[in-house]
């Protein structure tokens, strides 16, 4: 058969040749991955591709640090492959939910548990003794590492790494997808930090501590937060303090989750003239954050739009 057009078949030959494909064999296993939080579930994602199928445990809009396990939960978990978590402390439910499930290679430390956490550098590691007079301090330092989009370096190569490890034939296919990944991430960093440059060094005010590695990112600085310790409702004291010292420092935004009340931030906004800014702690928490990209492109876009 005589092809009278053969310029229709560049794009075909493009698709086959320079995007990532499933492997050749189709009865390949899709590999059942369970992963704590929908940001960990896309970034497995990214790199399994097609040859994985992900669940994340705590929905969007959660508060992680408290979320409660449900019977599906220990269903999934109990029949998958893998279990990808933030580690540290940050989420207590994660053992207890494992325990429940019964499968001891998924147990911290086990060969089927992969903690996000290793190799990040953590920030405010305690430095003194603790106490519980000092609110809900970690342990082993701030646990949201994954507010930070570099540290998605680290957690895309371990990612990697654990597939390859317990899905050899298709380590090549895993490899090029992280590929793809990293080199989109160094993109979007230099577009990141070229928008957000004009307001490096200035100061926000945080209702939890949960920005810190976000902060770090833009080189924002956050001294005060609405809670006057970590988990610590605010009180009237600490709110006319805020107030007075949101005026003396210039501060021009209050950050926090979706998950809280605004309302104390919304009354000292008021009084001082400064805006409330809600921020993702989770891909897909609002309409447009469906993926890793688009969840920092909001989050970076809500804080350029809060400091002007």
């Amino acid at each position: 058969m005589k092809i009278k057009n053969p310029l229709f078949i560049f794009p075909f030959l493009f698709v086959c040749f320079f995007l990532p494909s499933r492997p050749a064999d189709a009865g390949n296993k899709v590999l059942k991955i369970v992963a704590t939080q929908t940001l960990f579930a896309d970034l497995v994602r990214q790199v399994g591709g097609d040859m994985v199928d992900v669940t994340a445990v705590a929905a969007p809009k959660f508060n992680i640090h408290f979320y409660q396990p449900k019977p599906s939960d220990v269903r999934n978990v109990s029949r998958c492959d893998l279990y990808v978590n933030a580690g540290l402390d940050l989420e207590a439910w994660s053992d207890p939910l494992l325990e429940a499930a019964g499968k001891r290679e998924l147990f911290r430390h086990g060969p089927r548990n992969l903690d996000l956490s290793s190799g990040v550098r953590l920030l405010k590691i305690p430095q003194e003794p603790l106490s519980r007079a000092a609110g809900d301090v970690h342990v082993f330092g701030n646990p949201h590492y994954q507010m930070n989009p570099q540290n998605a370096r680290i957690m895309v190569e371990q990612i990697l790494a654990k597939l390859q490890e317990i899905d050899a034939p298709n380590a090549a296919y895993y490899k090029n997808n992280a590929r793809h990944f990293l080199t989109r991430l160094e993109e979007k960093i230099g577009e990141w930090k070229k928008h957000c440059a004009h307001f490096a060094g200035e100061e926000i005010v945080s209702y939890h501590d949960d920005i810190v590695y976000f902060a770090d990112f833009l080189g924002l600085k956050v001294e005060q937060y609405l809670e006057p310790k970590p988990g610590i409702p605010p009180t009237p004291k600490h709110l006319a303090f805020l107030e007075n010292y949101i005026k003396e420092h210039t501060v021009k935004v209050i950050v926090m989750p979706t998950y809280y009340s605004r309302k104390e931030a919304e009354k000292i906004a008021k009084k001082v003239g400064i805006k409330v800014v809600s921020l993702c702690q989770a891909v897909g928490e609002m309409p447009g954050t469906g993926d890793f990209f688009s969840f920092f492109d909001y989050n970076i876009n809500a804080v350029s739009q809060g400091v002007q």
